[in-house]
């Protein structure tokens, strides 16, 4: 694969190669809305744009300040108390 065209549509295992990520974690992406895929039959497409945005470092400082900055600041709470 040469690289990701925002204007073509990419199976579920495509994705994981691009994004080097397993299947499980493709469900769970999928399931929790990080990545936007529409079902065509029994399985799922995912638009090359949708995958762009979710490499933008956007999206990286997103999730950071969403998921990984509450973590950090619990661990050093709990790290001060010691």
């Amino acid at each position: 694969m040469d690289g990701i065209n925002p204007k073509e549509v990419y199976t579920t295992k495509e994705t994981q190669d691009f994004l080097k990520i397993s299947s499980s974690t493709m469900k769970r992406m999928i399931k929790n809305g990080i990545i936007k895929a529409y079902r065509v039959g029994g399985t799922y497409r995912i638009w090359g744009s949708e995958i762009l945005k979710l490499i933008s470092p956007e999206v990286e400082t997103k999730v950071y300040r969403r998921f990984y900055k509450p973590i950090k600041e619990k661990v050093s709470k709990v790290i001060e108390k010691w």
